[in-house]
């Protein structure tokens, strides 16, 4: 790739701006181009773009230099948002749930493909009859898994007496309530 205004260009300047085309192309941000060379960081881009160099979003660079390893565990978080978001639960919710910001958790959900409803939408999904019956199984299937009751509450942005009657209108066995140690209530024996 030669740059576009060679004739303007000294040699050194070509071989610069090739080389921050070529470290850009392999993951490098332009803040680190920047810094590294200490150019600033209009500089870079003037000769980035000078030389016909493909830019990229801030997000795609996080992707391109990302582990696979975290990767794979953010394509799971999202396809776990993505079940938990079809089943009627807000983004709110899920925010809540799953530890993080509103945007996030839309950045997620658009990475799972998945559109994300308007407030309406998700009221309207919650009035559904077999929306509810979904919802049902859905939080049965959960707590059986182990998730506790004030979890799957805030995960499908009900309180968490409406979880117990879905559980309980789901035929769920309900695990034994459990009170704190005596100690901890602070109950004291004479």
């Amino acid at each position: 790739m030669t740059p576009t205004r060679s004739s303007t260009w000294s040699a050194a300047r070509q071989r610069q701006a090739l080389d921050l085309s070529a470290r850009y192309r392999h993951g490098a941000s332009v803040n680190e181009l920047a810094r590294t060379t200490g150019l600033s960081k209009s500089t870079v881009l003037n000769r980035l773009r000078l030389v016909d160099t493909p830019m990229r979003a801030p997000q795609q660079t996080r992707l391109l230099r990302a582990d696979p390893v975290e990767a794979a565990a953010r394509s799971e978080r999202a396809a776990e948002m993505r079940r938990w978001y079809e089943t009627g639960a807000s983004v709110a919710a899920l925010a809540a749930v799953f530890d993080c910001s509103p945007r996030t958790v839309r950045r997620l959900l658009a990475r799972a493909n998945t559109a994300v409803r308007s407030p309406s939408e998700t009221r309207a999904l919650r009035s559904d009859g077999q929306a509810r019956r979904d919802l049902m199984r859905t939080l049965r299937a959960r707590y059986e898994a182990g998730a506790s009751v004030p979890l799957l509450a805030v995960g499908c942005g009900y309180s968490t007496s409406t979880v117990y009657r879905l559980l309980h209108q789901a035929g769920t066995a309900l695990r034994p309530g459990h009170r704190p140690a005596p100690e901890a209530r602070g109950d004291r024996s004479p």
